[in-house]
C-alpha cells in the first residue's frame, strides 16, 4: 500500500536524508573535501507555514551504544535554544538529525522552512580549494544549469556585510584565520535565506570581535522570524538564548536560562563539572554541604549577571521541565 502523501512544508528526518542526498551539490563538494562543514538544505514550503522544529522520540542507537536516548523537541519561529552539554552528550547527533545528516534509529523529526548548518569550525579543512566569494556562492547554489540571479547576488552581498567580511571575498578561504572562516560559513548559511539555523558551537575557539559578531547575527535571525538552535558547553554562551535544553545523552531539562542553567542540574549534566563561558570552571563535589551549594549559586548567578543573563522572553514554552 503506497504510503500516505506528507503534507506541503513538512519532511520527515529519513526523508530529508534520502531525498536530499541525490541532488544536494553543496553537501556533496563538501563531503568531497573531507568533512561536511556545511549544509544548506531545502525543504517544500508553504508561504504562510511558520518555520520549526518537532521531534517526538527521536534517538540514535550505533549497535549497542546509544547516542542519543528519546529525545522531545519543539522550537518554533524567533527563538534561539541552546543546546547545552559536555563532549559526547548528544547535542551535535541531535543537530544532525535535525539537518537530514542522520537517519533516526527510531523516532520522527518534522522541519518546517529551508534549514542550514553551520559545523564546527576545527573541522573545517585549510586546504579547500576554493575562494572566500565561491564558499559564500554555495549558500544560493541553484543547480548545474542555473546562473545567480540578481537576488541571490545581493542575498550574498548583505550576508557578507553583516558578518564583516566583504573585503575576504577575493581571498582564499583555507588562507583565513579560524574565525574568518567561520564568519564566512554563517555568512553562506545566512545568505541561503535559511529559516532554520543550526550551528555547532559556533564560536567555541574563536577570538572575541568574531564571537560578537556571530552572536549578534543569529540573535537578529529569530528576531526577524528565524528558528536558531546552537550547541555549546560554555554557559556564558548559552546565557544569551531564549531558551536551554540541558543534555546529558538525553534532555536532562528544558526551560529558560534562569530555570535550567542551576548548580543542581549543571553538576548532573556535566558530572560535577561546570564550564564556565570565560573558560573557567567550577568542581561540584556531589555529597557537598550546604554551605558549599551557597557558594557554587552565589557564584554562578554573578558570573551569569556580568554576561547580562537576567531578560525577561515571553516565547510561550514550557520552562523547567526534567
Amino acid at each position: 500500500m503506497a504510503a500516505p502523501p506528507r503534507a506541503p512544508g513538512h519532511a520527515s528526518s529519513a526523508g530529508l536524508f534520502r531525498e536530499r542526498k541525490s541532488f544536494d551539490w553543496e553537501s556533496f563538494s563538501l563531503r568531497y573535501a573531507g568533512n561536511v562543514e556545511s549544509a544548506t538544505l531545502d525543504s517544500t514550503r508553504i508561504p504562510t507555514a511558520d518555520p520549526g522544529v518537532s521531534a517526538r522520540g527521536v534517538c540514535v542507537h550505533y549497535g549497542a551504544t546509544v547516542a542519543l536516548a528519546p529525545t522531545d523537541l519543539e522550537a518554533g519561529p524567533g527563538v534561539v535554544l541552546a543546546l547545552v552539554g559536555s563532549n559526547g552528550s548528544g547535542k551535535t547527533t541531535l543537530l544532525h538529525l535535525i539537518a537530514g545528516l542522520l537517519e533516526p534509529t527510531a523516532g520522527s523529526i518534522e522541519v518546517t522552512g529551508r534549514v542550514a548548518l553551520v559545523a564546527q569550525h576545527q573541522a573545517h579543512h585549510s586546504w579547500m580549494p576554493l575562494s572566500v566569494d565561491e564558499v559564500l556562492r554555495m549558500g544560493r547554489y541553484r543547480g548545474l544549469v542555473h546562473r545567480l540571479r540578481r537576488a541571490d547576488r545581493e542575498a550574498i552581498d548583505r550576508a557578507a556585510e553583516r558578518l564583516e567580511v566583504s573585503h575576504l571575498r577575493r581571498r582564499a578561504y583555507g588562507a583565513l584565520s579560524g574565525g574568518e572562516r567561520q564568519r564566512v560559513l554563517v555568512a553562506k548559511a545566512i545568505a541561503s535565506g535559511a529559516d532554520v539555523l543550526l550551528l555547532d558551537e559556533p564560536i567555541t575557539g574563536l577570538d572575541l570581535p568574531s564571537q560578537a559578531r556571530i552572536l549578534d547575527v543569529i540573535a537578529d535571525h529569530a528576531r526577524n522570524g528565524g528558528t536558531v538552535m546552537f550547541s555549546t558547553h560554555h554557559l556564558g554562551e548559552a546565557s544569551r538564548a531564549d531558551r536551554v535544553l540541558l543534555m546529558a545523552g538525553c534532555v536532562l531539562a528544558d526551560g529558560r536560562p534562569q530555570e535550567v542553567l542551576v548548580p543542581e542540574l549543571l553538576a548532573e549534566a556535566f558530572g560535577g563539572r561546570m564550564v564556565l563561558g570565560d573558560g573557567t570552571a567550577v568542581v561540584v563535589d556531589e555529597h557537598h554541604h550546604d554551605h558549599e551549594t551557597s557558594f557554587v549559586a552565589a557564584d554562578l548567578a554573578a558570573h551569569l549577571d556580568h554576561h547580562g543573563h537576567h531578560h525577561e522572553h515571553d516565547h510561550g514554552h514550557a520552562g523547567g521541565s526534567r
